[in-house]
């Protein structure tokens, strides 16, 4: 007859026998392994998904892919040698870290994770107001030698305004010209009730150093009508108009006013790249 009580007095000690052999394999090979595939995996959904367009310049899109490629073999290739040789011994080298062992791996992994988890989130007005909304070109910017323009008015996105304004900044030169852009809402403190800027994040590198561009919009009654964020079509004329700027002193300013609101859905690539 099988001797139950001697298999129950044997399990523990098949137990720490495992337990002895598993702390012999190379967990940080496999852990790197995981670290690895996780962001190849993450870099790559990211230029299927479109979803880069939130984060960096698209300048940087093939350099992404490639990295999520090689990362994904590297992963693999450190797999494969952990299922070959789970008990090499380079697990077992002392090095001076600040973090305790693994610490790195695991919170690259963690935010892997998550990135797969959590989609990137479009940059808000509250950023922008954050940030502050500029109606020109920061000076790291390139900057034009000379004003010329063969875009029709109409024809001008949000950011050829802006280069435009920067290149030649007289608000009164573009009195009456029909003008036609897009943009997200933002309720800026200082202008009237009755005026909304109409903005656009512009990207160098990638979203961190995102800023914001606007110009005000004229209305004919409250900008609650049109909550921040909102994303809007406006046709309408280019005038000017004196508006108290962050300081409360008024300048003359370019202002756009309509003469068509339409509301659209948040654009899937909604910053500009500046080239």
């Amino acid at each position: 007859m099988i001797n139950l009580q001697s298999i129950t007095k044997k399990k523990p000690r098949y137990i720490a026998v495992y337990l002895k052999k598993a702390k012999q394999y190379n967990w940080t090979l496999c852990l790197d392994s995981l670290v690895f595939i996780s962001w190849g995996i993450l870099l790559l959904k990211y230029a299927i998904t479109g979803e880069y367009k939130l984060l960096i310049h698209p300048n940087y899109f093939l350099l992404m892919v490639v990295t999520g490629i090689l990362m994904l073999l590297i992963g693999v290739v450190r797999g494969i040698l952990f299922l070959q040789f789970p008990n090499s011994a380079s697990d077992k080298e002392q090095h001076l870290t600040l973090f305790p062992a693994k610490f790195s791996s695991t919170l690259l992994l963690g935010v892997a994770i998550a990135g797969l988890i959590i989609s990137p989130n479009v940059l808000t007005s509250k950023t922008a107001l954050q940030r502050g909304v500029a109606e020109n070109l920061p000076l790291t910017s390139s900057q034009p030698q000379s004003f010329v323009t063969t875009t029709k008015s109409e024809e001008r996105s949000l950011i050829d305004w802006v280069r435009t304004l920067n290149a030649y900044p007289e608000p009164d030169a573009y009195q009456g010209q029909p003008a036609k852009v897009t943009g997200f809402v933002v309720h800026l403190p200082e202008l009237p009730e009755n005026y909304l800027l109409i903005s656009r994040f512009i990207v160098t590198c990638c979203a961190v150093d995102a800023y914001p561009i606007g110009i005000p919009v004229q209305l004919e009654g409250n900008r609650n009508a049109y909550s921040p964020d909102t994303w809007l079509e406006i046709t309408g004329t280019m005038t000017t108009a004196n508006l108290p700027s962050k300081d409360h002193q008024n300048q003359r300013k370019l202002v756009l006013v309509p003469s068509e609101i339409k509301p659209i859905p948040t654009p899937k690539d909604p910053y500009i790249s500046n080239q």
